[in-house]
């Protein structure tokens, strides 16, 4: 069923019933600002692997979802979604394989920490002779799965699907989100990792995760500074193994790691390298047979296991345009809220109250445009001050957490602003603050990230 932009309040409230067999889903695409609102009414049914709750209305406004029953339902939609119907061809069990696997993985890791422990040492990640083990069955460590494929085959629909599964057997994966274009975990522009200790949440997603660990690239595509992308990445990928290491459940509990869509060239450079940084053994590929095959060929000598799934037949494909409207309704979403909930603080700062800085110089020279024998000057990784000027009207900034400049690359940042305006003359900048009252920090970290729908 499909709609044109009607405006009729009365659809709003149009109220259908759907009877799903067993092994089926229901599947919606609703528009931003218009209500759709779900209810499980008979039977048991779940979103991304999250249980939905007898007589619970759930606001599903925007989303594009599925429902899916094991057993059979009866579920009523409130309100007029963009397109619905219902599927009975799904790769849900496929799904459920993997998650076997990766349970199995879990409680073998769980298993080999308690005879570790009982026998008076601490796990090792070294053979004899003190070579590393190839990534795959590092005792006393869960499965480290990353999902990788191009642009809208169904990464995020996998990643929270395994996470929300891995909670219900009560464990807590760390979800590691590697996809700065979109922004999942928090605002776009970033990679960033948080423990999931409950479902998800079907409204607000990962927007109401508490503490996560962000660092800030500062770009919507990790080729504008492909080496800072990489820093980052080896960066959150070892405070995650100290982590582990301290941590004997979450070591077991493993990490799902959800990547970009970029997939070629320079692309499949990075996912490699986050790949080996993150020290993954299951290497999850969707919805592509040349990937499938570069990465079996890559990774035959490591351990690591490359699995080629199906993607979901609901999944959407979206246009450039519609990928920088996401991009820009997330930055929203982080400013006020997943539903216009949160009431953001606009601030004047005067210059002397911040420090503002940009990691790299941006594209580095090909040694063929230098002289003979020179090389490029240009650091990727150089962090330079920058001067309060109209241009940085529209940025979104990183308040870091770094206690000095020289550590702003390396350290791990609290939240970000928006810049609504800089007034050189009387040296202040204003800038829109998810919350009211001073900054934690005066150290601010920019890049190319615009929002002009903000301001």
């Amino acid at each position: 069923m499909e709609d044109d932009d009607i405006e009729d309040p009365s659809l709003l409230e149009q109220v259908k019933e759907y009877d799903l067999k067993q092994n089926h889903e229901l599947r919606m695409e609703c528009k931003t600002g218009r209500d759709v609102r779900i209810m499980l009414e008979e039977g048991s049914a779940e979103v991304f692997g999250a249980e939905l709750q007898k007589g619970n209305a759930v606001d599903v406004s925007g989303q594009k979802l599925a429902v899916y029953t094991w057993t059979g339902c009866k579920l009523k939609v409130q309100g007029l979604p963009a397109m619905i119907y219902e599927a009975e061809d799904t790769p849900v069990a496929v799904y459920c394989n993997l998650h076997q696997m990766l349970r199995q993985s879990r409680q073998d890791a769980q298993q080999q920490q308690q005879q570790d422990q009982q026998a008076g040492g601490a796990p090792s990640t070294q053979e004899e002779g003190g070579q590393r083990r190839p990534p795959f069955n590092i005792r006393g460590r869960g499965p480290r799965v990353i999902i990788v494929g191009p642009t809208d085959s169904g990464k995020s629909t996998l990643t929270k699907t395994l996470l929300n599964w891995g909670v219900r057997d009560n464990w807590e994966p760390t979800f590691v989100d590697l996809d700065v274009g979109q922004g999942t975990v928090t605002a776009p522009g970033c990679i960033a990792a948080v423990p999931i200790e409950a479902p998800l949440d079907i409204t607000e997603g990962c927007s109401s995760l508490d503490m996560p660990l962000v660092y800030f690239y500062g770009h919507a595509s990790a080729g504008d500074n492909p080496e800072l992308y990489k820093y980052l990445v080896d960066r959150l990928a070892g405070v995650l193994e100290r982590r582990a290491a301290a941590n004997p459940h979450a070591a077991a509990s493993g990490m799902i790691i959800n990547t970009m869509g970029w997939v070629e060239g320079l692309g499949y450079e990075l996912q490699v390298h986050a790949i080996n940084a993150f020290k993954a053994d299951v290497v999850v590929v969707l919805d592509a047979d040349r990937l499938h095959s570069q990465l079996s060929t890559e990774l035959k000598d490591t351990g690591c296991q490359v699995l080629k799934l199906p993607k979901s037949g609901g999944v959407v494909t979206r246009e450039r345009e519609e990928r920088r409207n996401a991009r820009d309704a997330r930055l929203k979403d982080y400013f006020y809220g997943p539903r216009g909930t949160l009431m953001p603080s606009t601030q004047q700062l005067r210059a002397d109250q911040v420090l503002v800085f940009r990691v790299g110089g941006g594209p580095r020279a090909p040694n063929s445009a230098l002289p003979i024998g020179a090389v490029s000057a240009t650091d990727p990784l150089r962090v330079s001050h920058v001067a309060g000027s109209a241009e940085l009207v529209q940025s979104v900034m990183a308040v870091s957490h770094a206690p000095t400049p020289e550590q702003a690359l390396s350290s791990n940042v609290a939240g970000f602003v928006l810049v609504k305006d800089v007034d050189v003359a009387r040296g202040t900048i204003t800038v829109l603050s998810p919350a009211p009252g001073p900054l934690p920090n005066k150290y601010l970290v920019t890049g190319s990230l615009r929002s002009a729908g903000l301001v």
